[in-house]
């Protein structure tokens, strides 16, 4: 074998290998993404309980990152221009660990501030990711997008499932069981370190920043903006308050839990078939309302019966529609995107905007609940949100780019 065919070899190989750690990176992070928000969920009980809160305020445990993905989100690709994608990202891990030790303090400060602290690093992650996705695996967005969206949905099931026997049976308590995802991100943060010798910050952020006006003027940027943050209402109201609602009708505190884990876990083959399926077809309208139409299923159900025993049906229906939602939404930053760069403008739109809107879910449940005693008018939201989510997803998955109208 000559030199070099060696060396062309070795390069190939060194190239494999990068790639398979970036891609184990881009899961890690992605595996961050939820699980120390959807951990809250089941515990809420116990938090009020010990410190007193108010369903409103307790609710804000929800809707606190969902306020910081909405500040944070238009920032971030100008953050990665600066830095890069890779130091940005490696900074938002290191946020997202101190912000989880912050929150496991015994202080009702710090267990807001750390709160805080975290949604602002998670922000950072949501927006890059797709942009990243679309730089580095291009000819690949829908497996990798299947991939890092299954991988959110694992472990933000896993995180809702353990939550309350991490807290009871292993005698951790609810602080113990918030502070222990300090681990996976910090799994994330060791992971991520070989991407910082790669960094060069004129091509691995956007490069250019597509015309940000042009952007917002765009009727399918704002579809893809109200699908996403309307569909993501539905699923932070319900990972809040899933488990009250189950309870409230008899159910025990830890099967609601077992509940809230089951939805996410059966979203799981949804949230990575459907970006697959996304990517190979030039319109994506079937698939949307395919999902929307699972979940409005679902909470109709939950809405017209109250027997625990049927609840797990009116779970799998709502799983299987937010699963398909939430990853045709992430798969549509980069579809509806010619570049990387657009993809991170769109992105930053959609989910700064998306989340101020599911910011609002949690907090007007917590609000109705209190004001009315029962689910009724939560449910009634739950199902107006995505009966309106289905209809501008249906406008965003056309065959379109956003600031054209040009056919793919």
């Amino acid at each position: 074998m000559s030199t070099n065919t060696t060396l062309q070899s070795h390069s190939v190989g060194a190239s494999r290998s990068g790639s398979l750690l970036l891609m184990l990176g881009v899961l890690l992070v992605a595996s961050n993404l939820r699980a120390s928000i959807t951990v809250v969920g089941p515990l809420t009980s116990a938090i009020r309980a010990d410190t007193g809160l108010s369903n409103v305020l307790a609710s804000l445990l929800t809707a606190l990152p969902l306020v910081a993905f909405a500040l944070l989100s238009p920032l971030a690709p100008a953050m990665a221009r600066r830095m890069g994608t890779e130091t940005t990202l490696f900074a938002s891990l290191l946020a997202l660990t101190f912000g989880i030790i912050l929150r496991s303090i015994p202080s009702v400060a710090t267990l807001f501030a750390g709160t805080a602290i975290l949604g602002a690093a998670i922000a950072i992650g949501n927006v890059l990711l797709p942009s990243l996705i679309k730089r580095d695996f291009a000819g690949k967005v829908g497996l990798m997008t299947g991939l890092y969206s299954m991988s959110m949905s694992t472990w933000a099931a896993l995180a809702s499932g353990i939550s309350v026997p991490l807290a009871n049976g292993l005698g951790l308590g609810w602080r113990g069981s918030l502070g222990c995802w300090a681990v996976l991100s910090a799994v994330g943060i060791i992971v991520w370190l070989p991407q910082l010798r790669s960094v060069k910050k004129q091509n691995t952020g956007p490069s250019s920043q597509p015309a940000s006006g042009s952007m917002w003027r765009s009727p399918l940027a704002w579809q893809v903006t109200l699908f996403m943050g309307l569909q993501s209402l539905a699923f932070y109201v319900t990972i809040a308050w899933l488990p009250a609602i189950l309870h409230d009708r008899g159910m025990s505190i830890t099967s609601a839990g077992w509940m809230l884990s089951l939805m996410q876990a059966v979203s799981l083959p949804a949230s990575f078939i459907m970006p697959l399926l996304a990517g190979r077809r030039s319109s994506q309208r079937g698939l949307v309302a395919f999902s929307a139409t699972s979940a409005l299923l679902g909470y109709a159900g939950l809405l017209f019966t109250s027997s625990p025993s049927i609840a797990p049906l009116w779970i799998v229906l709502i799983g299987i529609g937010q699963g398909g939602s939430i990853s045709l939404a992430l798969a549509f930053f980069a579809l509806r995107s010619s570049n990387p760069a657009q993809a991170a403008v769109l992105s930053g739109m959609a989910q700064s905007l998306g989340y101020l809107l599911a910011a609002i879910g949690p907090i007007l449940i917590g609000w109705l609940h209190d004001l009315t005693g029962a689910w009724t008018a939560p449910l009634l939201v739950l199902i107006v949100a995505t009966a309106l989510y289905l209809i501008f997803g249906v406008g965003a998955g056309r065959n379109a780019y956003v600031e054209t109208t040009s056919k793919r």
